[in-house]
């Protein structure tokens, strides 16, 4: 209040003997993300309305940004983000103005780095936080301001929900894992944009509470075991599966062709190991020149078998026919 009147008196003083009208005051940049507003507070003047002009410098020659505004502030946002830009500002009255009063503005170096977006999961006995770096203001293309600057990084700071004690935590990426919380608890968690070769910070964003869940991880044992019993079981089942399959075919093979046997008296006598030695000592060494014809032995049923199946039959040559010669 005494700072105002001491103001009002001043530029009443002033007008009053070099009928000069007075600059603005407190001209300053207040730019964030690159979106730069020129502020600046109307001087104390007895004397109807006060009007005012904002330039900018452009290849050595001021360019209107606002002409006879009202307002105590001009959106500069177009400039180049790069190098030193000169801005100037100046009180109007009719004809009458005051001098310019000049500041210079870089911004790359005094932008202001907005907070950032944070995304938050809880899972078994940790947080997984995703950053959303803040968007560059008056841009076409949704660029970022860590696509703006080359050493961006994240500085987080976490603490139990009611506490006062904070745990920093650094990320160079958009993604960070806080692990190792204990579990069913509240954690907040706030973040800022960094950047590490001007050793700059930017605004910390909001607090984000979110509550931990407990730690239903199975032990790895229990998942090993799972899986050898699961293939014990699979082993079994395939060997059970062949098995059956086997039998079908064998089954199935037999009552479709269930092939030739030999007459059960021949397979007693060759069941019995001497004669089987006597069979295979009475054949004569063969020569190649010799011929052989082949024999085929088939068992018949005869009615007189058939109406005496008790009785036995002796093997014997039959009267007048004989073995056909070589």
């Amino acid at each position: 209040m005494a700072r105002s009147l001491r103001s009002w008196l001043g530029g009443c003083l002033l007008v009053s003997a070099l009928g000069i009208v007075p600059p603005p005051e407190n001209v300053r940049m207040n730019s964030v993300n690159f979106q730069n507003i020129l502020q600046w507070e109307s001087p104390a003047f007895p004397k109807g309305n006060l009007t005012f002009t904002a330039q900018y410098l452009s290849y050595r020659k001021f360019q209107d940004m606002c002409t006879r505004t009202v307002l105590t502030e001009c959106d500069f946002s177009v400039l180049s983000k790069y190098g030193d830009h000169t801005l100037r500002v100046r009180t109007e009255l009719a004809d009458e103005h005051s001098d310019w009063v000049n500041i210079t503005f870089c911004p790359m170096d005094d932008t202001i780095i907005g907070p950032p977006k944070i995304q938050i999961e809880a899972l078994a006995n940790s947080l997984h936080i995703r950053f959303l770096a803040p968007k560059v203001e008056k841009e076409r293309e949704t660029w970022t301001m860590r696509d703006i600057y080359n050493s961006w990084a994240y500085n987080v700071q976490y603490w139990k929900n009611g506490s006062d004690e904070k745990h920093p935590a650094t990320s160079q990426y958009d993604f960070k894992v806080l692990g190792n919380l204990e579990s069913w608890t509240t954690y907040c968690v706030q973040v800022q944009g960094f950047l590490t070769d001007q050793n700059k910070t930017g605004e910390w964003s909001e607090p984000v509470c979110e509550q931990t869940i407990n730690d239903e991880t199975t032990p790895s044992w229990i998942v090993v075991a799972i899986v050898l019993t699961a293939s014990v079981c699979v082993a079994c089942l395939l060997l059970g599966c062949f098995a059956l399959l086997w039998y079908i075919y064998k089954k199935t093979k037999y009552a479709f062709s269930p092939g030739n046997a030999l007459p059960q008296h021949l397979k007693e006598f060759l069941g019995h190991p001497h004669h089987g030695r006597l069979l295979f000592f009475s054949f004569p060494l063969s020569d190649d020149s010799e011929v052989f014809d082949k024999l085929s032995v088939i068992t018949e049923v005869s009615e007189i078998s058939k109406q005496n199946p008790g009785g036995s039959c002796n093997l014997r040559p039959l009267s007048g026919q004989g073995l056909p010669s070589s």
